[in-house]
């Protein structure tokens, strides 16, 4: 495609991607896409030129106190963004001639001692970024001119050359720390730095860690420790994240910020 043909492949994209009821799209020219820790894309899908990121805001379900409230708010809209994923990808392959890859918001991801369990194929923050849907704040999310940090993104790999969009320019944070003050593991304390770990112990409670831990005390343990084990609500919530993959149970630093709201 020469240019004029990517920049109507552009509207009409964009057009097509807002009557699905998606809030937001932007183009990153893979040239201008930087992740300090996230796989190189070309080592993946070498015909990549390009990444279109979608955004979606979150529903209010976010600051809910009630934690399965609030996780079932990011359910739907992982259930939804998949959908919409699914549908730029077969626009992409049918009306282009493209190659699409589909990027989700969160899992399936390298579950490995390298990553942690905690490095996507893809940043998605810093693909929004460089589509020009936001900039970094303070709680090192990405915050959306209109959303503040009540966003979140998918992408889908495209092999077209499209140019990237303009980068948004605006000081959006006001750095007025709420969202430092609001961790309650501290977190955020460094500035520019998320300590993942610990945002991981808090917001995950029933994740990896838990798990192992769980399990390796119940190989040490007699047959009625083992019933008693069991029987906990502990465990109990365990077998629930393990069937709805990662379990939030903190949204502090997105549903406290006030850019946005």
């Amino acid at each position: 495609m020469n240019n004029l043909d990517l920049s109507a492949a552009k509207k009409r994209i964009k057009t097509f991607m807002r009557n699905v009821g998606v809030d937001d799209i932007g183009f990153a020219n893979l040239k201008d896409y930087d992740s300090p820790k996230s796989p190189v894309v070309t080592d993946f899908f070498p015909q990549a030129r390009s990444i279109v990121v979608l955004a979606y805001k979150e529903l209010s379900t976010c600051a809910s106190t009630n934690m399965q409230i609030a996780m079932n708010g990011r359910l739907d809209l992982m259930e939804f963004s998949r959908s919409c994923n699914y549908k730029l990808a077969r626009l992409l392959e049918k009306e282009f001639g493209d190659q699409a890859m589909t990027v989700p918001v969160s899992y399936p991801l390298e579950m490995s001692k390298r990553t942690g369990g905690a490095v996507g194929e893809v940043s998605l923050r810093h693909a929004a970024h460089a589509a020009g849907l936001g900039v970094f704040g303070r709680n090192n999310l990405l915050l959306h001119p209109r959303y503040g940090s009540r966003i979140v993104f998918t992408a889908v790999l495209s092999t077209l050359d499209f140019d990237s969009d303009p980068k948004i320019e605006d000081e959006l944070c006001t750095y007025c720390d709420i969202c430092v003050e609001s961790c309650p593991v501290g977190a955020l304390d460094e500035e520019g730095q998320t300590n993942v770990n610990r945002c991981l112990r808090n917001s995950q409670p029933y994740g990896l860690g838990a798990s192992i831990g769980f399990w390796s005390k119940m190989s040490e343990s007699s047959v009625e420790e083992q019933k008693k084990l069991l029987l906990d609500d502990h465990y109990w919530r365990l077998y629930q994240a393990q069937l709805i993959g990662f379990q939030y149970c903190c949204f502090n630093c997105l549903s406290t910020c006030p850019i946005g709201q």
